[in-house]
């Protein structure tokens, strides 16, 4: 069984996500902040490799 990977550092701020979502008329589940948060380094990490594959180390909106 492979072992469970650290969490890493929340980049989303929980009581903004969760008001979010119940002003939508919709609740949070227990695991969204966590999901959300694994997505937010996904989509960073893809940006800070494309500017790294321009040959830039500044990452702008259209990397994403």
């Amino acid at each position: 069984m492979a072992k469970k990977q650290a969490a890493k550092e929340p980049l989303v701020v929980g009581s903004k996500v969760k008001a979010y979502i119940k002003s939508k008329e919709g609740k949070t589940s227990s695991d969204v902040l966590e999901a959300l948060n694994a997505k937010v380094y996904c989509l960073l990490d893809a940006a800070i490799g494309r500017a790294q594959a321009n040959k830039r180390t500044t990452v702008r909106a259209a990397d994403f």
